[in-house]
């Protein structure tokens, strides 16, 4: 199971993050080492006044998890982290490319277009990816910016 401990959290304006380089596959595999998860948060589109925050969250495997262990997954990272009012949520293997920014960790990005994920070098992680609400992520709400964080093993 995912433990949810030492956290590096970064928020950063979504329209100033620019990609300088995507992560070759040997560089996400080196960078994923002692990864247990990436939390991902970005404003929601305006309409989602209930779930005001677009969550991604990246777990550090490559196989698909069962049905009950996505649900407790869902449930320990909506309790951990005081997310509540989740909507649309998609759990499954799926794309994900890594690109340096001027942040310090690289960023990761879900690869849903088909051109992405032919042109972006790419590992496929299991990943849930829902909309939601949370008081403990305000700089997404208040002041539209996007940041993510990396949870590592012990």
């Amino acid at each position: 199971m995912v433990s949810f401990q030492k956290k590096e959290r970064l928020m950063k304006e979504a329209k100033a993050i620019k990609t300088t380089h995507y992560l070759t596959p040997q560089e996400i595999e080196k960078l994923l080492e002692k990864v247990e998860y990436i939390i991902l948060a970005t404003p929601s589109p305006d309409h989602f006044t209930q779930a005001p925050i677009h969550f991604t969250i990246f777990l550090n495997t490559h196989e698909e998890l069962p049905d009950g262990i996505k649900e407790a997954v869902l449930e320990k990272f909506l309790a951990e982290n005081g997310i509540q009012n989740p909507i649309h949520v998609m759990s499954q293997l799926a794309p994900v490319g890594f690109a340096t920014t001027e942040q310090e960790t690289p960023m990761p990005m879900l690869l849903i277009q088909p051109q992405d994920i032919m042109s972006i070098p790419h590992t496929m992680l299991h990943v849930i990816d829902f909309l939601a609400d949370s008081d403990n992520f305000d700089e997404v709400k208040k002041d539209s910016l996007t940041g993510w964080s990396y949870s590592y093993e012990d």
